[in-house]
Order: structure tokens, then sequence, then C-alpha cells
């Protein structure tokens, strides 16, 4: 069994891709850095990810899929799901050989898992534009925490930068342990530390949050129950438009 073991990042696994043509050795197995290796492994192939490498994989697909496909493969991607290096793997494999573009053979299981997976990672960065709620800090700057099943803040970027581009801002994605930080000028990721919030709340420690937060969040939740209109409450409907795993964020639910 051939094992390749890359850094985790899209630029890496294009670089993987081609060391494994380079190789004329393809991947039974895909790790990231540090994950726990096979113990049926033949052969261990270490990738260092180069971006010369990655750009000439990556125009080599732009001439076998269009750009929509190659944007959807960047998207499958940030799913985070198990072997799905493997799967992009294949699809990339099935591009490079095919004599016309495989982006629309649904009849092959992977053109057809990617899309399945590519919707599923679209769902939950448009969930992300809808559900965030911000927190004010104490020095002006807007923050909120996220927990999305995929890593979907590459995705949301744009939007945040282009709604909220008039303030300074943070949206931190609690489970991967990075986020985003808008500072008026450019968004760049960073990590935190330590965290100054709660975890089952996603709320600022008192010393962290703006004196008027509180008084905000109240405002928003009477707001919230005015609007309700109980006789038409429908709470299994709720809970599909709404997953409970976002309840713990939005000031409304608490």
């Amino acid at each position: 069994m051939n094992l390749y073991i890359y850094d985790k990042t899209f630029e890496g696994l294009l670089s993987l891709v081609f060391d494994a043509y380079t190789n004329k050795t393809f991947p039974d197995q895909i790790l990231g850095d540090g994950e726990v290796l096979s113990l049926f492994g033949d052969s261990a192939f270490k990738v260092v990810t180069n971006t010369a490498k990655a750009q000439r994989v990556w125009c080599g697909l732009h001439r076998k899929i269009s750009k929509e496909a190659c944007g959807m493969l960047s998207v499958v991607f940030l799913s985070e799901l198990p072997e799905v290096e493997l799967l992009l793997f294949r699809y990339i494999q099935k591009a490079f050989a095919a004599t016309k573009s495989i982006e629309v053979n649904f009849a092959d299981p992977d053109v057809l898992q990617c899309a399945k997976i590519y919707r599923q990672v679209g769902r939950e960065a448009e969930r992300m534009r809808m559900f965030v709620r911000f927190q004010k800090t104490a020095d002006g700057i807007f923050f909120a925490p996220i927990e999305p099943k995929h890593n979907v803040l590459p995705m949301v970027v744009d939007f945040f930068t282009d709604r909220f581009g008039d303030q300074k801002w943070v949206i931190y994605d609690v489970i991967r342990k990075y986020g985003l930080y808008y500072d008026l000028h450019k968004t760049e990721e960073i990590v935190f530390d330590q965290l100054d919030f709660d975890l089952q709340t996603g709320k600022l420690n008192d010393t962290q949050a703006a004196a008027d937060e509180q008084l905000f969040q109240s405002l928003w939740k009477s707001y919230f129950s005015s609007i309700t209109i109980k006789e038409r409450l429908n709470p299994k409907l709720h809970r599909q438009l709404l997953p409970k795993r976002f309840w713990k964020f939005l000031p409304e639910k608490q």
C-alpha cells in the first residue's frame, strides 16, 4: 500500500498529485503531518509543498475541466471529511485521463460524491452568513465565534468584508482554532493563545465585552420576541431551518 503524507493544505495536495505522477506511484492512503501512520504501508512518501508544482497541476486541471469545476474541488477540500484527499486525487486522475471534461458525468461515483460534498459545504457556508452574531468588545472590535461542520471561513470572508467593511471584526472558528481579523483595510488569519469567551455560550468575558453589549443583546432578544407570531410556531420546521447546533451562539435563543 502506498502512503503519502502532506501538510493538509490544498497547495500541498496539488503538490502531492505532481509527485505521484512524477514517481508513477499513486496513493492508496493520504495522511496529514502528525496523523497516525498505517501499519501496512509498503512505501511512505513525504510531500514537500511546492508552489511551482501545485501551479502546474492547477493549470493542467483548468485545461481539462471548467473554472467552476476547479473551484468546486477547492470547496470539497474544505469539507475535511475522511478520505476526501483520496476522493479528490481520483477525480483529478480521471480528469487528466479523460478526453473531455468529466465534471457532469454523474454516473461516475467520484464525480457524484464531489458534487454532493460541494453542496453540503456550500450550505454550511450559507448558514454562517445567516447565523453569525457579533458581540462588541471593550476595544471596539466586533467578535463572533463559530463552530461549522466544515472549514468554511475562507468561503465567507468576502461576504463579511463587503457587508461589514466599516467596522473591525473577528470571526473565530472554535473547532479549528483560528479566525479572521478585519482591521478596516485587510483581512488576516489569527490564532488566540487563550480564549476570553465561554466555549459553551460564545459570550465574551465581562472584562472583554463593551459596556453596552448586554443592553444591545437584551434589545435584540426583545425585538426577536416581539416579531414572533406564537400561533404560527412550528418547532420542527424551525429546527430544520435553524439547526440546534447553532443556538448556543445566538443571543435570541438564550
